[in-house]
């Protein structure tokens, strides 16, 4: 995945912009609590699935201040700690069905960890149905798709061994 959005990257001066129309570069966080044990799941209401808050970088090129935008936008949270040094966590290319006038395309998604309290009150917006903090082994049951899946196993590895 991380080459394939070098590639895309490397191709399209516009990559960030969803004027792009075969595709372009979105931002999402994978918002977790200090014991690497909850994450912060948004019910989207467009797509009616559970899934970690995120959208489009609308032309910016920082994307890890776009996806923490989103986190401000979709839930409220202020208290946001990048980690692993804001870099990169997880990146995921799939496709977006058409909808309406809008060509189906393809979301190159960069994904980084962020830490929040879970203390902070959430507020729902528009873009979302509801929002809960899930435990990890919680997040299968919402949802199975295989990125997400994929963040849940990269979370679990990075907590400490049990003694």
């Amino acid at each position: 995945m991380r080459a394939r959005l070098i590639e895309f990257v490397a191709a399209h001066e516009n990559c960030y912009s969803r004027s792009l129309l075969e595709g372009h570069v979105t931002a999402s966080a994978w918002v977790v609590d200090t014991g690497l044990s909850r994450t912060l799941l948004t019910h989207h209401a467009k797509l009616g699935l559970w899934l970690q808050p995120g959208g489009h970088c609308d032309g910016d090129p920082d994307v890890l201040g776009s996806a923490l935008r989103e986190v401000r936008e979709e839930a409220g949270l202020t208290r946001l700690t990048p980690m692993l040094g804001g870099r990169l966590f997880d990146v995921d290319a799939h496709e977006i069905p058409s909808r309406g006038t809008e060509p189906a395309h393809i979301h190159y998604d960069v994904r980084f960890l962020i830490q929040a309290d879970p203390g902070e009150p959430l507020r729902i917006s528009a873009e979302s149905h509801d929002l809960a903090w899930v435990d990890l082994d919680r997040v299968a049951a919402l949802n199975t798709d295989e990125s997400v899946l994929r963040l849940v196993a990269r979370t679990l590895a990075l907590r400490p061994a049990s003694r």
